[in-house]
Order: C-alpha cells, then sequence, then structure tokens
C-alpha cells in the first residue's frame, strides 16, 4: 500500500510552536508566524534527509540526539547569512577615525587591540575591516591588531575561512583594492592569504553562557543586524555579554536599524562624527 508522504510530513500551527519555542531556547532566535514557509521547508527537508517519518519523530530526534549533530545541521540551515563587503561602511571610517584614535590614546599597555565580529556571516565584514585598518588606519605600523569573527553557523564560518566570493559581495570594493587583496578566479574572487590569516573565526552561540563567557577584554565589537532577529530579552542578555567581554572605554557598533539605548542601560551613547556607537563606561570594573 502506498502511503501518502507529503501529508506525513505536514508541519501544523502545534509543531511550529513547539519548534520555535526549542529553537529559541537553544540560540535566542525567534521566528515570528509570517516566518512559516522558511521554517517548515527546512524542517520537512531534514526530516526526509535524516529518514525520520514525520515531525514527531524528527523533534523526538533532535531534541535527544547526544552529539548535537542535527542541531548543529538545522541551525546552519535556518540562519540568515545576506551580508557583502564595506556594508554600512561609515562604521568602518568611524572605526579608523574615531574609535581606535581615542583607545589607544588611553592605552596604558601595549597589548594588541582587539576586534569582535558576531556574526561573522561569510566573512565579508571582518575582511572589510582588516582592509580598512591596512589601508587608512595611521596606527597599524604602531599597533598590532587581533581581529576574532564568530558565528554559530559552522558551515558559514568554513566558507569565511575559504574566503572566495561572488561578484555581488565585492561590487562595492575599489579597483585597487580588488587588484590588491583578491584573485579572479572563474567569476568568483579568492582574498589573498595575508587576510584570511589575520582572522581567526570561531563558533560562538550567543545564548550559551559557555560560549560567550571564553571572549573577554575587546576594544570594539561588531554586531550588525543580529540582534533584530532577537526578542527583548534575548537582546537584554546579549547585552549584558558584550558588556562583560568590552574592557572599560570599549565600543559596540550596531547595524543602523538596531539601538542599544531600546535595549540595556549599561552603555553609554558616543555621537562621533561618522557614527554613533555604544560604549562601555571607563569606570566599569
Amino acid at each position: 500500500m502506498k502511503t501518502d508522504v507529503s501529508k506525513s510530513k505536514i508541519i501544523t500551527a502545534e509543531d511550529f510552536e513547539k519548534f520555535r519555542e526549542y529553537f529559541y531556547r537553544k540560540t535566542g532566535i525567534c521566528f515570528e508566524p509570517t516566518k512559516r514557509y522558511f521554517v517548515d521547508k527546512r524542517l520537512i527537508d531534514r526530516i526526509e534527509a535524516t529518514g525520520n517519518h514525520d515531525f514527531r519523530s524528527y523533534f523526538t530526534m533532535l531534541r535527544f540526539e547526544p552529539s548535537g549533530e542535527e542541531m548543529q545541521h538545522l541551525t546552519n540551515l535556518m540562519t540568515v547569512n545576506e551580508t557583502y563587503f564595506l556594508r554600512e561602511e561609515y562604521q568602518f571610517q568611524c572605526l579608523v577615525d574615531s574609535i581606535l584614535p581615542e583607545i589607544t590614546a588611553a592605552k596604558t599597555d601595549r597589548k594588541p587591540i582587539r576586534i569582535w565580529c558576531i556574526p561573522s556571516s561569510s566573512g565579508e565584514e571582518p575582511y572589510s575591516i582588516a582592509m580598512y585598518l591596512l589601508e587608512l588606519w595611521g596606527g597599524i605600523n604602531s599597533w598590532d591588531v587581533e581581529i576574532i569573527s564568530s558565528d554559530i553557523d559552522t558551515g558559514i564560518l568554513q566558507k569565511a575561512r575559504i574566503g572566495r566570493y561572488s561578484a555581488r559581495s565585492i561590487q562595492h570594493v575599489s579597483p585597487n583594492w580588488l587588484n590588491k587583496y583578491f584573485t579572479r578566479i572563474g567569476d568568483e574572487y579568492q582574498i589573498c592569504d595575508d587576510l584570511r590569516n589575520s582572522v581567526e573565526f570561531t563558533r560562538v552561540n550567543l545564548s550559551e553562557s559557555a560560549d560567550t563567557r571564553l571572549y573577554r577584554n575587546f576594544d570594539v565589537i561588531f554586531c550588525r543586524n543580529l540582534l533584530i532577529y532577537f526578542d527583548d530579552l534575548s537582546r537584554k542578555e546579549a547585552a549584558e555579554s558584550f558588556y562583560d567581554a568590552l574592557k572599560p572605554g570599549g565600543c559596540i557598533c550596531l547595524g543602523h536599524s538596531e539601538s542599544m539605548s531600546r535595549i540595556s542601560s549599561l552603555y553609554k551613547v558616543r555621537k562621533f562624527p561618522e557614527a554613533i556607537v555604544y560604549q562601555k563606561p571607563l569606570e566599569a570594573r
């Protein structure tokens, strides 16, 4: 007797709510009902790929699988990684013209400047920062810089480490920088080894304190267009994690539609000529 496979794979409203609540607890990412098609399609793909008969059997496997491999695989599918080089470039200009000169002027040691990018996505943001520092920051010859770039998606981190990009990704890169830092391979552009080696890529789940407590003593954090996927509680928890990760006087840059003032009172608003950023007070300990 032939079974109706399509019916067995239907995600009901109750299934969606169960998954949405579970995924939120695990990642801090909250899917609105308007995202049903996006979520359902990926769940159905994984139900079929793992040989499960329906959502119930797949969800049981997802929750109790000891290795967590399927949860990571699903997380990779559910996260959005839309970006390109030099996105919101005014913040990179702010970094080299205002933030770093202030930070280095106040430093009393010769420890490296530490910059954390989260989410990493496919690497365009941290590599953009590296290029900006090399080309436009006068202090690059006087200070060592560490750039750490993190994401919850292990697949996208591997793409970032490889550093090969489409024409769309590099469309805002000047011809001079393109010739200097990229090699064209067919229809794609390979970033040079010097830049690839200048960024350390790591997996971090912002909702897991065991992950975030390893990240401390940063001078600057870029967290752009991530918190829009969180609810109020997850945003507040993320803001506190970033506060702990920053040195006193350190700054965090958010996306243009995000405001730390609506999330947490821990930070001071800094209005630099190029951009508004949020600063951990110097007196913070």
